[in-house]
């Protein structure tokens, strides 16, 4: 099979994921492909993917080539990982067989992932997951002790003009089936009219379904500028040592921002953000909450995420997944009983009209005659 196709590339998926157009050839370096990746490249309906990586190294069982390939979409492995810097973004690149082509010359070799391969692999993954699930309680355990200020209260919480006291609070992040679970909800957010947090990308994705982030909050590397400007409060996410990368993306954008410094992630301070202005309910769709979710996070232990749910888990909702309850179609035997009770009061009126009553009152006489009445 010979594919052919202008390339763009980057060593962070979800960066290149802004730059990438039907048609287009991904060159990523991306190990253990995640599911949230896979779904995002799938959207952008690329040609296929070059991973100068491991798409499935088999450490655990990662979801991500198996939505590849469901969507048609090739994989290919890279047997020369430099090639990512060989290659000129936006020029043609050429995949016959198993050699990679590039102005007319081979630059690296390549292996197609089939299924039969990525079964395999899953199978090893399967398998390794105890180990993995070991390695990771102990890497928790250790950052649990580091970060313990998130809960006891040593963490301090940024002030922000947006007003969150007693009302309800929806904390968006751009993970597994966010679409499908903000589409679920939107009879939620229309009515109740909650603060919207956005995380990151998460305040792109309140800006999909037509909604502008009250906040937006995070280290800024996967939220567009546009939001940003939409965007009525910023709050952005530092070390604990108060340097705060994302800041200079804010200033440049002529904007004001808050810093906030903490360890752990940007969901996990959005949901304390939350909780100390006192939120009523926190309901947060597309954050992290199983263990293939902290696997794929790729840090040396979620403790953070841990830590902030003790401290917050009696005001916090997860609508993940809430997309599948809503999954019931309208039943006949509903729009029949809609259909009659429409129909009632146009009858009556109907009867209770003069002519009406005399066309009737002729209806019952000619049925009298042919019955013989």
């Amino acid at each position: 099979m010979v594919l052919k196709g202008k390339v763009k590339k980057d060593r962070k998926t979800k960066n290149l994921i802004k730059r990438l157009k039907p048609g287009d050839i991904a060159l990523i370096a991306h190990k253990d492909l995640d599911e949230i990746a896979a779904n995002s490249l799938v959207e952008s309906k690329i040609k296929c993917i070059i991973n100068t990586e491991e798409t499935i190294s088999g450490k655990y069982p990662n979801q991500g080539p198996s939505i590849l390939l469901e969507a048609n979409i090739p994989i290919y492995e890279a047997s020369n990982k430099e090639i990512i810097d060989l290659v000129e973004e936006g020029e043609i690149i050429e995949i016959d067989g198993d050699k990679i082509i590039y102005k007319g010359e081979i630059i690296s070799n390549c292996q197609l992932l089939n299924d039969e391969k990525i079964s395999s692999l899953l199978d090893i993954g399967y398998d390794n997951i105890e180990k993995e699930l070991d390695k990771f309680i102990e890497n928790t355990l250790e950052y649990a002790k580091k970060e313990k200020g998130l809960v006891t209260g040593k963490v301090p919480i940024p002030k922000v003009k947006t007003k969150i006291c007693n009302r309800h609070v929806l904390v968006v992040v751009r993970g597994k089936d966010y679409k499908r679970d903000l589409q679920a909800i939107q009879s939620y957010i229309n009515e109740v009219n909650p603060v919207m947090i956005g995380v990151d990308g998460g305040g792109d994705a309140l800006l999909e379904f037509g909604y502008t982030p009250d906040i937006v909050i995070g280290d800024m590397d996967s939220i567009s500028d546009r939001c940003l400007k939409m965007s009525k409060e910023i709050v952005v996410h530092a070390y604990t040592n108060g340097k705060a990368p994302g800041l200079d993306r804010v200033k440049k954008l002529g904007l004001n921002a808050v810093i906030f410094p903490s360890p752990g992630t940007s969901e996990d301070i959005a949901l304390l953000l939350a909780y100390a202005n006192n939120a009523d309910l926190i309901v947060a769709v597309g954050t992290h909450n199983n263990m293939i979710d902290f696997l794929e996070k790729g840090r040396s232990g979620m403790a953070s995420t841990f830590l902030v749910r003790l401290k917050v888990g009696s005001r916090l909702v997860d609508a993940k997944g809430v997309n599948k309850l809503y999954r019931s179609h309208l039943k006949l035997k509903y729009v029949v009983g809609l259909a009659l009770a429409a129909l009632i009061p146009i009858i009556v009126i109907t009867f209770m009209y003069p002519p009406m009553q005399e066309l009737m009152q002729l209806f019952k006489i000619r049925l009298k005659i042919m019955l013989g009445l």
